[in-house]
């Protein structure tokens, strides 16, 4: 049976080279995800980069710290505190100290050109002794005016705005704008980029001690807090050794952006495991499907049913193995490359690589065996079940193709999909917005589809076919009836277009609706004309630019801060909601909130405004949160704001939110007021602080953008491995079918056919299978699309579709192109031989 095995490959080397080709390429798109996930799941260690030098650090806390039942729960904290004075003064007694004050900044060229410079940290130059910044040209700061910069501006070009020793420079500080002196330079580092000033000129910028470096023995200095606090000492934190590491500018930025990585990576690698699962059981299957002939003769012959499936199982394991190793040496290939893509374009920090992990290799090795294996259950089942004699009728034309497993399994899958649509529009409606959830749903309905596909592809082939099939000629009728009897293959070869479609048009289709939602929504309940917002996530806006806008006559002035609340959920899930501390009767002027119930005019200093996200959310209820500073505090609830897009946050008042700096101003013209001088004031203003004003829609277009490039760069990541596949499966399925049709092929030239009438044959019925899977996936997208549409309007969101159909044409032309290069490619190539030779080649 062995021989009979190795003589039925031999002489079917076609189709069992298009089985091995879609597994191991299948199989290395899952190891080279797989090894590139891997890589996320642990961040680099890193000692004290800020404080390199300091012998013992200490700082106010940064991190919110709440016992529930089930354990500590924490919290990092918008706005921590600062050291207190007192604390400052005992620890001075204990030997020399130096206060290190941290405040943002931003620097140009003197004459460059308007606008934002560079964003930097500004910081007093005594506590460079004691972090890793060394000069590497000119003096420190004596004087006012004078600044220190990283050695990174002036390695830029000149011509560029880059700075050196002596040049004038106009610094941005929270305190205005002002021209200073570039006296020294120091070596860069990638934590930071600082500007150091004299100590007493940082000190006036920003009073706060953020952080103190203490030269004496850490236990001296741990017992100093404890009396300075009279108590624990909690709240201030007594840093050594690697602890240090946690007075950072961004400790954590490693291990988030890791987190950032591994989403993307994670979406990623599910689409494509999906992806390859789908094409590769697809595959076998049709290969298996395609010998029910074959297999009918050897029934003849006295084989029995256990021997048919025994060979097709054996035949399976004989190309699985050796296509799954490939697959996984492929994978290891094309890791590396895949790591230093992300790297380059931004979507993965500088330093990240693929590790030597090889469990990705042991999973995919595995995936691709026992998805070959199931590929071909069903089909040798049902090979071995039937009688020789009706597996030779079947061989002309594909009757019962259905059996009750497939009904019940498709209809499942259906039914899963559309109820969790329905599910989550009833219970969840935000859900449908969350990529987990508009990636996984598209899943579901394309395998539904697909298994259905042998009862909706004749009624679909006869629809994209009714007006061909009635031109003059018979290429249009002979299209439509080889590809409605053959369903079988034209199901296999439609299923990577149907993936294909149908993963494009969901996924940039959501993307660019909730993104057209999200900026449709803030266009809505901003009411300003102007918005000027802080570079930078901690970027401040300069006290003197405030001042002056608040002062323009005829002007509505809303200035707004960014902080954080965190409540307690269920007695154990510490949540934290991002906030602004907002003047109601200001922000009232500028704004159109989106109110469920109660009144945003109410807000008070005991009051605040949650949205519907929140588990307590009845107005008048009190609600126990922490602020942004780690204070606790019960207030009571004003309004309750709807979820929309999930952008509606929570509002404080200023008082609530201790140490945050005003990041944002809306200015709306009065009724009655000159537009035209409102503007010039706010302008001059702006030119004044070095502050860039935008109007609404400029500020719509830069913080709402409706593509923004990590958006895009990670859609081409998912969508571009996996859509290659599906390219190269098409091409591969049908260079397997047309291959086996040879002998049709020699049928038509014996019956008077020409060569380009047979080559427009195969061109026509590629296209209609393209049409045909096309549908099908444009079905799967519609109804994903409709049921985000609802979700938004069920969150009050007004907000059209968004369909790319720039993308989807291209994708769908670029697949046609494919097919048919596929299918007249090895048909020109049966064609170079003479009929007779190939007339009935089949048996």
């Amino acid at each position: 049976m062995l021989m009979l095995t190795l003589q039925g490959m031999r002489a079917r080397w076609v189709t069992f080279t298009g089985s091995f080709v879609a597994l191991a390429l299948g199989v290395g798109l899952i190891a080279a995800t797989g090894l590139a996930l891997a890589a996320t799941f642990q961040a680099p260690h890193r000692g004290p980069e800020r404080f390199a030098a300091a012998p013992v650090v200490v700082r106010a806390t940064d991190t919110l710290r709440v016992s529930t039942p089930i354990g500590e729960r924490t919290q990092r904290l918008a706005d921590p505190r600062a050291v207190p004075a007192e604390v400052a003064a005992e620890l001075a007694r204990l030997g020399r100290t130096i206060e290190d004050r941290t405040f943002p900044v931003s620097y140009a060229s003197v004459g460059g050109e308007d606008g934002e410079g560079a964003a930097a940290a500004g910081r007093p130059w005594s506590v460079a002794t004691a972090t890793p910044y060394r000069l590497t040209d000119g003096r420190a700061p004596r004087t006012p005016g004078e600044v220190v910069v990283a050695a990174a501006a002036r390695e830029r070009d000149r011509s560029g705005g880059g700075v050196a020793v002596g040049d004038r420079v106009r610094v941005v500080t929270p305190a205005g704008a002002d021209s200073r002196t570039v006296v020294g330079t120091v070596a860069a580092t990638d934590f930071e980029t600082a500007v150091f000033f004299t100590d007493a000129e940082a000190a006036q910028l920003s009073p706060r001690i953020d952080a103190l470096v203490v030269h004496a023995d850490a236990t001296a200095v741990r017992k100093a807090v404890r009396n300075a606090v009279r108590g624990s000492g909690s709240g201030i934190d007594v840093l050594t050794g690697d602890e240090r590491r946690r007075a950072d500018p961004d400790p954590d930025r490693d291990s988030e952006a890791l987190v950032a990585v591994n989403a993307l990576l994670g979406t990623a690698a599910g689409i494509t495991c999906f992806v390859s699962v789908f094409v590769v059981a697809s595959t076998f299957a049709f290969a298996v499907a395609q010998r029910r002939r074959e297999f009918g003769l050897l029934r003849t012959g006295g084989a029995t049913a256990r021997q048919i499936r025994r060979t097709v199982f054996t035949e399976a394991v004989l190309v699985a193995v050796p296509a799954s190793a490939a697959g996984c040496l492929l994978g290891a290939v094309g890791a590396p490359p895949l790591a230093a893509w992300m790297v380059d374009s931004g979507v993965a920090p500088s330093w990240f690589a693929i590790g030597d992990q090889t469990w990705p290799l042991h999973t995919a090795f595995w995936t691709g065996l026992c998805v070959a294996m199931a590929g071909v259950l069903t089909s040798s089942w049902r090979a071995g079940r039937i009688k020789p004699t009706e597996a030779l009728r079947e061989a002309a034309l594909d009757n019962g193709t259905m059996p009750p497993s497939r009904w019940l399994l498709g209809a499942l899958l259906l039914l899963a999909g559309l109820g969790l649509l329905v599910w989550s529009l009833a219970t969840d409606p935000g859900e449908a917005l969350k990529r987990k959830t508009y990636i996984t749903r598209p899943m579901l309905l394309i395998v539904g589809f697909a298994l259905y596909a042998p009862v909706l592809v004749p009624p679909l082939v006869r629809l994209v076919t009714w007006l061909p099939a009635r031109l003059p000629g018979a290429t249009g009728l002979l299209a439509r009836e080889n590809a409605a009897t053959g369903v079988r293959r034209t199901a296999a070869v439609a299923a990577p277009v149907l993936i294909t479609v149908a993963l494009a048009a969901s996924l940039l289709g959501t993307t660019a609706t909730i993104n057209e939602a999200k900026a449709n929504e803030a266009a809505t309940q901003t009411t300003a004309d102007y918005v000027v917002a802080a570079p930078g996530d901690k970027g401040v806006l300069p006290a003197p630019f405030v001042t002056r806008a608040r002062s323009i006559p005829g002007a509505a002035v809303s200035a707004s801060r960014s902080t954080a609340v965190t409540v307690l959920e269920e007695g154990v899930a510490l949540v934290r909601s991002e906030a602004r501390a907002v003047d109601p009767a200001a922000l009232a002027a500028v704004s159109r909130l989106p109110v469920a119930s109660g009144r945003v005019a109410d807000l008070d200093d005991g009051g605040i405004v949650v949205n519907e996200e929140w588990l307590t959310r009845t107005v008048g209820q009190r609600v126990r949160v922490w602020l942004g500073d780690g204070r606790e505090v019960t207030l009571r609830i004003v309004a309750v704001l709807r979820t929309g897009t999930g952008g509606n946050g929570v509002y404080v008042t200023p008082r609530n939110a201790p140490g945050a700096p005003v990041d944002r101003v809306d200015v709306a013209v009065r009724d009655g007021a000159d537009a035209s001088a409102v503007d010039a004031a706010l302008r001059e203003a702006g030119t004044a602080t070095r502050t860039t004003v935008l109007t609404k829609d400029e500020w719509l277009a830069r913080s709402h953008p409706r593509s923004s490039e990590s958006t895009r760069l990670g859609l081409l990541l998912i969508l571009g491995i996996a859509l290659l596949y599906t390219g190269i499966a098409l091409a591969n399925t049908l260079v397997m079918a047309t291959s086996d049709r040879v002998g049709d092929l020699a049928v038509l030239r014996l019956t008077g056919a020409t060569k380009p009438q047979v080559l427009r044959l195969v061109a026509a019925e590629a296209l209609v299978v393209v049409a045909v899977g096309s549908l099908l996936g444009a079905a799967v997208a519609g109804l994903n699309l409709l049921g985000l549409r609802g979700a938004l309007a069920l969150l009050s969101v007004r907000s059209p579709l968004v369909v790319p159909w720039g993308g989807l044409g291209a994708m769908v032309a670029a697949s046609a192109v494919l097919a048919v290069v596929a299918a007249v490619v090895p048909a020109l190539t049966a064609l170079r031989t003479r009929p007779v030779e190939h007339a009935g080649t089949r048996e």
